[in-house]
């Protein structure tokens, strides 16, 4: 049975979904998604938060226009620059959240059992799991069009994957400081400018540090074409919108391996362990956390996360993009971004030897 939301929202879409797949399908008919929970850019009970799907339901659940199973059985996410956001961002988001107790709601959101940790961490025997490992097939079908600040690095793209670590207070007590600030190991970004016919795939890797330390900052590492600083047009080197590629985060023990993958691309692979301060490159970097992410607890995340933020402020991340907050007229004027997958699967870490 679906719940009403999926009728109530249908007739919004502006997308061709045919009356069989809008009666009968949901993304859950094809994905496994036992172990996630979604965040959807709206607030249908205007409780002031953004609405989210319980790993209890999401498997019977569709959410159209912002997420859906398409004619092709692929599962659609959708955000529009203005929107509802949580609380900790400026940002929209269609995006799934690791949920390891897989509907156990006996187990918190953020207890241990729910998330997972690295080998390093003085108590990854209490964690849902030692890393893990999740894989994904997908192409950026949209991008916002507009900025009123284009030359920030955000403007213009979306991260379709990514590790977020738990924002946690007592840790940070426990710490002092060291971990528990909700940072990001990595973030997978798709970024193209308006007028290129190529945009570039790029990872960041977060500076575990607190918010208030002026070195915490996100540092770009290349797949295929440019990374966020540069406007130069990638070419023939670049992902073109709705271009099929892969990628594969597998933390083994206390290393994070990510192999990229794509038809007519050169595979691209990374590491870095995050127990310590050494970058992807192999160079020591004085300047984050030397304990990486050692003390933190983790989880997965992947869909459409809306870098194009409405917010008109000097900070690095705000972009000041146009938005009516009508999704119709949204979607005429650019200003959304889509993704969709082919595919998209959790599992348990393997050697790096092993990784697909």
């Amino acid at each position: 049975m679906r719940i009403k939301i999926f009728a109530t929202l249908l007739a919004f879409s502006p997308f061709v979904i045919s009356d069989t797949q809008s009666q009968a399908a949901v993304p859950g008919d094809k994905f496994d998604l036992s172990q996630w929970k979604i965040t959807l850019p709206t607030d249908m009970d205007k409780n002031g938060k953004v609405d989210e799907i319980s790993d209890t339901k999401l498997s019977e659940t569709a959410f159209p226009p912002f997420f859906f199973l398409d004619k092709n059985g692929h599962m659609v996410f959708a955000a529009p620059n203005k929107a509802s956001t949580t609380s900790g961002s400026s940002n929209t988001r269609s995006e799934l959240r690791q949920m390891i107790r897989a509907g156990n709601t006996k187990i918190k959101t953020k207890a241990p059992a729910n998330n997972f940790s690295i080998k390093a961490n003085p108590k990854s025997d209490k964690f849902g799991s030692v890393g893990g490992m999740m894989s994904a097939t997908l192409k950026v079908d949209r991008v916002a069009l507009r900025a009123k600040y284009p030359d920030k690095a955000p403007a213009y793209s979306v991260v379709v994957g990514q590790i977020h670590a738990g924002k946690d207070e007592k840790i940070m007590k426990k710490t002092k400081d060291q971990f528990g600030h909700g940072n990001e190991p990595i973030k997978i970004y798709y970024k193209k400018w308006p007028g290129h016919d190529k945009g570039s795939v790029f990872w960041t890797y977060e500076r575990n540090l607190p918010k208030t330390d002026p070195n915490r900052t996100d540092i770009a590492y290349p797949v295929w074409g440019n990374t966020w600083e540069n406007p130069e047009d990638p070419g023939e080197a670049g992902v073109a919108l709705s271009e099929v590629f892969s990628y594969v985060i597998n933390v083994h023990e206390n290393t994070m391996y990510l192999t990229f993958s794509a038809e007519g691309k050169p595979t691209v692979e990374y590491e870095i362990n995050l127990a310590d301060n050494v970058d992807a490159y192999g160079n020591v970097d004085e300047l984050d956390n030397p304990g990486g992410y050692a003390g933190d607890w983790n989880y997965f995340k992947a869909g459409a996360y809306n870098q194009c933020s409405t917010k008109d402020d000097p900070g690095f991340w705000y972009t000041a993009c146009p938005g009516s907050g009508d999704w119709k007229t949204d979607v005429e004027n650019g200003d959304f971004v889509m993704v969709t997958f082919l595919k998209l699967a959790l599992g348990e870490s393997v050697p790096p030897a092993s990784t697909p």
